[in-house]
């Protein structure tokens, strides 16, 4: 990525929920080279977290790791209170958490599906009512959803599709909830893409290139400036959008 990089954040405060690795540690990263002051949580990876953190530190920005497990709802709060206390509110909010269970019907466990709902859909609810309290106006609710949210071409993914289906009407409400407050609030749906969760490299890697248009996975920082871009102040007229970025696995 290019060292050039606009400050079209400076001034505001970024809350990444879910920022430690892959997809989330990207969007913290750029975010952050962008100019915003950067507050991520992590519920597992402390060192990844940290990692993180030193990274941003390193390249002259301000970060804050976080310990929320965001299947805890009271935990989501607390540490949405606790960054925007200690760094003066919170402009833009990222959801980035996610757990994938997958399993055929007849196998498919209740407190999997208590736990991906609790992850994929509760825990975005909680973060955008409370960091909406200390947003004003400009402020910006993304959410990283799935392309699977439009096509779930695999057995046993059911769950999994209807928690990220879930986010694109969570999405367009919560638009109109906080449009006249000038607060943007969109879906942003990836594909496969190169992390340390799903490597392009993964036994499954070659199925899904074969159902893509552009044959390849795509990388966390494509998905990070995607995010960047309506984090920023070009952005202030997409609202409600559900917006993919899968290579045309859903084409």
């Amino acid at each position: 990525m290019s060292n050039t990089t606009l400050k079209n954040l400076a001034g505001k405060v970024a809350f990444i929920q879910g920022g430690s690795r892959g997809i989330g540690a990207a969007i913290a990263k750029r975010l952050a080279r962008e100019g915003a002051v950067v507050a991520l949580t992590y519920a597992s990876s402390a060192d990844k977290a940290k990692e993180v953190v030193k990274s941003i530190e390193a390249a002259g920005g301000r970060a804050l790791a976080i310990h929320a497990d965001s299947a805890d709802a009271n935990a989501v709060k607390k540490a949405i209170q606790t960054a925007a206390t200690t760094l003066g509110g919170i402009d833009i909010l990222v959801n980035n958490a996610g757990v994938l269970a997958m399993a055929p019907l007849e196998d498919f466990k209740l407190e999997d599906f208590d736990h991906t709902v609790a992850v994929n859909v509760r825990s975005v609810f909680v973060a955008a009512q409370e960091a909406a309290r200390h947003m004003g106006e400009g402020g910006r609710i993304i959410t990283i959803g799935s392309t699977n949210a439009e096509r779930m071409p695999f057995v046993g993914g059911a769950v999994y599709a209807m928690s990220k289906s879930a986010i694109v009407g969570l999405t367009k409400g919560l638009a109109r909830d906080l449009g006249p407050r000038g607060i943007t609030v969109n879906n942003v749906q990836p594909g496969p893409v190169d992390t340390e969760m799903n490597p392009d490299s993964g036994d499954f890697a070659e199925t899904l290139k074969g159902m893509m248009a552009i044959s390849r996975y795509g990388k966390d920082e494509e998905i990070a400036s995607f995010v960047a871009y309506l984090a920023g102040p070009e952005a202030a007229y997409i609202t409600g959008a559900n917006l993919t970025i899968d290579g045309g696995f859903s084409a």
